[in-house]
């Protein structure tokens, strides 16, 4: 593993409701309490920079930050399409259902790394929002960063303190700014965010969660991973220890 992967001490953790309506976004919402949970297990903290949560509890796309020795190492083999086949509670038919959510991790740069000037960020504020896209504070919250030479823009409104909400998005920029320039720098990698989460689409997946046989099946590695509900309550040190030994980048 490369020396400047272990160097990693905070990623950027992004989850993405996919393919499947109201049950993609609360499949969603269960990796990130399967995510949180398993971090604050290893004694990581864990930072919600952007969050858009649906009004059945759901949430259409959440951004971390993590921060924690081996963090990277232990995380960077859940990005990609996430896959899952259960049984929806509002289901009355006994059907199962197929859905998916998409996870991309990302690397957090300090700002020293990027080299950013002021002059190359614009900044807008805006009133903060919920689910329905109403308004939930009637102060300017909620901040927007645009990175001028790339087009790159970011938006948080987590926190209900604008100096927050504006240190979270410059942590989302910085994340992403990386990523553009490692994709420049050596094009044989690709995009790194693209490739793990691909089009969302229910074959371009990694992993599917499997709950009526219980089993979560790895298809890098063509593993299955028994105790469904223990491993999404943040029990995933079996799982983590064997992608590392896995031998797959």
């Amino acid at each position: 593993m490369p020396e400047e992967a272990r160097a990693i001490s905070a990623i950027i953790l992004e989850i993405r409701a996919g393919v499947g309506g109201d049950e993609a976004a609360l499949f969603a919402s269960d990796l990130l309490r399967m995510y949180t949970r398993y971090s604050q297990n290893q004694g990581w903290s864990v930072t919600t920079l952007h969050s858009n949560p649906t009004e059945l509890g759901g949430i259409k796309e959440i951004i971390l930050e993590i921060k924690g020795p081996d963090a990277y190492n232990s995380l960077r083999y859940e990005g990609g399409v996430h896959r899952i086949q259960r049984i929806p509670k509002t289901e009355k038919a006994g059907r199962v259902h197929t859905s998916t959510a998409t996870v991309a991790i990302m690397a957090k740069p300090d700002a020293t790394q990027m080299n950013l000037r002021p002059q190359d960020i614009r900044t807008d504020y805006c009133k903060a929002s919920g689910p329905g896209g109403q308004y939930v504070n009637k102060r300017m919250s909620a901040v927007r960063l645009t990175h001028i030479p790339t087009g790159l823009a970011v938006f948080s409104q987590t926190e209900r303190s604008l100096a927050q909400n504006k240190e979270s998005a410059m942590s989302l920029l910085l994340a992403r700014l990386l990523e553009r320039e490692e994709k420049e720098a050596s094009a044989k990698f690709g995009d790194a965010r693209n490739v793990q989460i691909g089009t969302a689409s229910r074959e371009e997946k990694i992993k599917t969660y499997n709950f009526p046989q219980d089993r979560i099946t790895d298809h890098r590695i063509n593993k299955n991973f028994h105790g469904i509900e223990k491993i999404m309550d943040g029990k995933m040190e079996k799982i983590v220890e064997t992608m590392k030994k896995s031998g797959i980048q």
